[in-house]
């Protein structure tokens, strides 16, 4: 069973119809990628699944559970991070963690294993005595993080929750979703950085204009063929030669200095290259993916239309 599965899912605000029949699954215990751009219908969806929003057509299933019919058992099993969350600054992490296990009904005992478990998790054990006010963005947003798995779910839904982060905060989030992930639970992350999820995810869905472009896992929808940018420190020539015969590699002079190396290999293939130009001595400064192949992927399907 599915751990999410939307069937037709309409939903219009007056005579705007921002989700057009959109359909598509998130398999149990993965990553599932939420794309597209301002506007696309991502965070309507999500408010659907959140049970925040009744849909126009279609259903929404969170664990085969209906999020109209059946809004209350969702929420039992459901994790949701929205974007710009707002919480009371004026208590501690403790104390506003504390606070939202009760409001899930964990009596005392239970609130504190939930509330300790979330910290650990979280990393968030040396500011637990804080006041939420003077959390950095990256601080808070693990606390939201926190806040979402005190029910223990089975399901976690999450708005944008890099938005803003410097790239130590996003990183580090990004070991904790991993680190969820390995503990059995589904993530479905709405996010803008696409490079990001390329590296986390397990499959993708793409939207536009409220309708599903594509889906699926980032080699099924970016296809197979990677790109490799080197720079050297003399004429790329001599490195141009040393993988001119290697089978399924195209190589492509972007100046004297640099060539975009594609393949259609895994990153065996990619240090195997590495290798052959470092042995012929050829000067190699840098390697660098040229882009990131999701990101490649979006500009192609989408247009950037707006609603």
């Amino acid at each position: 069973m599915s751990a999410i599965r939307v069937d037709a899912l309409r939903h219009a605000y007056e005579d705007r119809e921002v989700i057009a029949g959109l359909s598509f699954e998130v398999p149990d215990g993965t990553i599932y990628g939420f794309v597209g751009a301002n506007g696309a219908g991502k965070t309507t969806t999500i408010r659907v699944l959140a049970t925040l929003l009744e849909p126009t057509g279609g259903r929404a299933l969170v664990g085969g559970l209906d999020s109209v019919s059946e809004a209350r058992e969702v929420r039992q099993i459901l994790g949701y991070m929205p974007d710009q969350a707002r919480v009371d600054d004026r208590l501690t992490v403790a104390e506003l963690l504390d606070f939202y296990a009760a409001v899930h009904g964990l009596g005392p005992a239970a609130r504190r294993r939930a509330v300790d478990a979330a910290i650990d998790l979280c990393g968030l054990g040396p500011i637990a005595g804080r006041l939420v006010i003077g959390l950095s963005k990256g601080m808070r947003q693990r606390m939201l993080l926190a806040r979402t798995l005190l029910n223990d779910p089975k399901v976690l839904v999450l708005d944008e929750p890099a938005s803003d982060l410097d790239p130590r905060a996003r990183i580090e989030l990004r070991e904790i979703l991993v680190e969820i992930r390995a503990m059995g639970k589904t993530i479905l992350l709405s996010s803008h950085i696409l490079s990001e999820l390329e590296q986390i995810c397990d499959a993708v869905a793409i939207l536009e204009r409220g309708k599903l472009v594509a889906a699926g896992s980032v080699a099924t929808i970016a296809g197979t063929t990677r790109s490799l940018r080197m720079r050297f420190l003399g004429r790329a020539s001599q490195a141009a030669e040393a993988l001119a015969f290697v089978h399924g590699v195209v190589v492509e002079r972007v100046d004297e200095r640099t060539l975009l190396v594609r393949h259609a290999g895994g990153d065996a293939l990619a240090a195997e290259l590495v290798r052959r130009v470092v042995e012929a001595g050829s000067g190699l400064v840098a390697v660098e993916p040229e882009k990131s192949d999701l990101e490649r992927a979006f500009m192609e399907l989408t247009r950037g239309e707006l609603q």
